[in-house]
C-alpha cells in the first residue's frame, strides 16, 4: 500500500460499506465454479478412486483451457469501472459488449483446440492407465461448454464494472443448483456414470450464459449501446487484456505443474490433490471477492480522479483480506477429518490428504493479501506489472515443485511449494502498492 496518512473513522466506514455490498454478492458468485467442481467431485468420486482420479486430470485441463481467459472478466471490470467512475455509461456497456464477442471467438477456438487432443492432453498430465479413459470422456463432453463459460466471465465483468455484483450471484446460485440436480439425475438416475457428470455441468453453464446475455442486452439497450460486434472494439479488449493472460498462463502453469506431479506420486495422492484443490479453490474464490470489490472499486475512485479514495481503499481492502485468511485457515484445520470422508471413502486418499490440509491452512494469510492486492492492481489497469511478476513466481515454483518426487516429500511437500509461491507472489505485490506507481486516473489508463 502507498504511504498514506491513515484514513478517518468515517471514511473507513464508507470504504468497508462499500467493500461488503459488493464482496459479499460476489462471494456467492465467485464460489459457483468451485463449488462446480466441488459437486463433481462429490457426486463422481463414489464411482470409484480411478473416476475421482480422471476427473482430477479432466477439471484441471478444463479450468486451465477456461481461466486463462479469465482477463475477459478482469480488465472487464476495471475498465468498465472506470468509464462508470467517469459518468460514462453509454461508452462502459460498449466496452462490455466488445469483450463479450471476444469471449464467443476464443471459445470457439478452445473447442477446435481441446476435441482433438484430448488423449494426448490427458497423457501430458500423466493420468494413470485406469484414470485416463475417464479423463478423455470428461474432458471432450465438458469442452463443448467453454464458449459459455467465457460469456458469464465477460458479461460477470460488465456487471461488476458497473457495481452490480447481485444479479451475478443470482444467476451463478441457480447455475449450481442446476448443476448439482442435473449432475446427480444422469450420473446416478440415467446410470451415465462421469459423462453424465459432463453433460449436466455443460447444460447449467449454456443456461447461466443465456441468461447473462439477457441481462446485458436490456442494459445495452436501456442506455443506447450497440450490440453488434465491432473489429476494433474487440481488438482493443484482446491487447488490454494481453498481460493479463501473460499473467493468468503463468499461474495456470504453475497449477498444471502442481497437477503432473501430484499425479505421478500415484492415484491415491491424485486424487487427493484433486479433493485439496476444490478446497483450495473455494476459498480462493472467497478472498477474491475482496478482490473483485477491489477491481470495482478501485477502477470507479480511478476514473473520478480520486486517487487519495483509491489508495485508502486499498488499505482497507488488504486488512480484510488479512483478516479473512486468517478465519479461513482456522476454519480449514478444525474441520479437516470431516471434510475430506465428504469425497471418498479410501483410507489411502484420507491419509495422504489431512497433512497437505494443515499446510493450505496455515498459507491462508498469505492468500488473503495475495488476492486483494491483485485486485486492486487489475482495478487499476496495472496489467504489465502482474505479468512480470507472475512470471517471476512461476521461476521460483517450477525447480521446487520438481524437487518433490526427487526428495519423496509426498502431497504435503507439494503443497509446501504451494505456500512458497503464494509468498513470493505477496511479496511482488505488496511493493508494488507501496509505490505508488500502480495509481493512473481518467476514464482510461
Amino acid at each position: 500500500m502507498t504511504q498514506a496518512p491513515a484514513a478517518p473513522k468515517a471514511a473507513r466506514r464508507r470504504h468497508d460499506r462499500e467493500i461488503v455490498a459488493l464482496a459479499v454478492p460476489a462471494f456467492g458468485a465467485l464460489v459457483a465454479e468451485p463449488l462446480f467442481v466441488m459437486a463433481d467431485s462429490a457426486i463422481v468420486g463414489h464411482l470409484g478412486t480411478a473416476q475421482l482420479a480422471g476427473l482430477a486430470v479432466a477439471s484441471s485441463l478444463l479450468m486451465t483451457a477456461v481461466s486463462v481467459f479469465v482477463f475477459l472478466a478482469y480488465a472487464t471490470t476495471a475498465a468498465v469501472a472506470r468509464r462508470v467512475g467517469a459518468g460514462d455509461l453509454q461508452s462502459a456497456i460498449r466496452q462490455g459488449m466488445d469483450g463479450i464477442w471476444l469471449a464467443l471467438l476464443l471459445g470457439a477456438m478452445v473447442i477446435a483446440i481441446v476435441l482433438p487432443t484430448a488423449p494426448a492432453l490427458v497423457e501430458l498430465f500423466g493420468a494413470s492407465h485406469t484414470a485416463a479413459p475417464y479423463a478423455i470422456t470428461y474432458l471432450r463432453i465438458s469442452a463443448l461448454g467453454i464458449p459459455a463459460m467465457l460469456v458469464v466471465l465477460a458479461a460477470t465483468g460488465v456487471l461488476r464494472g458497473l457495481q452490480n455484483t447481485k444479479t451475478p450471484l443470482y444467476v451463478a446460485v441457480g447455475g449450481f443448483v442446476a448443476n448439482g440436480a442435473l449432475n446427480a439425475g444422469l450420473v446416478y438416475g440415467a446410470d451415465l456414470g462421469i459423462a453424465g457428470s459432463a453433460w449436466g455441468t455443460v447444460i447449467a453453464q449454456l443456461t447461466m450464459a443465456a441468461v447473462y446475455l439477457v441481462v446485458v442486452a436490456r442494459g445495452a439497450r436501456r442506455h443506447g449501446a450497440s450490440l453488434r460486434p465491432d473489429a476494433a472494439g474487440i481488438r482493443a479488449c484482446a491487447q488490454a487484456g494481453a498481460p493479463l493472460l501473460v499473467r493468468t498462463l503463468s499461474l495456470r502453469a504453475i497449477l498444471m505443474i502442481a497437477t503432473a506431479i501430484a499425479a505421478r506420486l500415484g492415484d491415491a495422492d491424485i486424487a487427493a490433490h484433486q479433493i485439496i484443490i476444490s478446497l483450495w479453490s473455494l476459498m480462493a474464490f472467497a478472498l477474491d471477492a475482496i478482490a473483485i470489490a477491489g477491481q470495482a472499486i478501485i477502477g470507479r475512485y480511478l476514473g473520478a480522479d480520486d486517487a487519495q479514495g483509491a489508495r485508502d481503499a486499498c488499505r482497507r481492502m488488504v486488512q480484510w483480506g488479512i483478516a479473512a485468511g486468517v478465519v479461513l485457515g482456522l476454519l480449514v484445520i478444525v474441520s479437516r477429518p470431516l471434510f475430506i470422508p465428504l469425497f471418498t471413502n479410501d483410507q489411502a486418499v484420507q491419509s495422504v490428504a489431512l497433512p497437505a490440509l494443515l499446510m493450505v491452512a496455515l498459507s491462508q494469510p498469505v492468500c488473503g493479501i495475495v488476492f486483494v492486492l491483485d485486485g486492486v492492481l487489475m482495478g487499476a489497469g496495472d496489467g504489465p506489472y502482474l505479468a512480470w511478476a507472475m512470471l517471476a513466481t512461476l521461476a521460483v515454483f517450477t525447480p521446487v515443485a520438481l524437487l518433490v518426487p526427487v526428495f519423496g516429500g509426498g502431497l504435503t511437500a507439494l503443497w509446501g511449494a504451494m505456500t512458497l509461491m503464494m509468498t513470493v507472489r505477496m511479496l511482488t505485490l505488496w511493493l508494488r502498492s507501496r509505490s505508488g506507481r500502480w495509481i493512473v486516473t481518467g476514464a482510461t489508463r
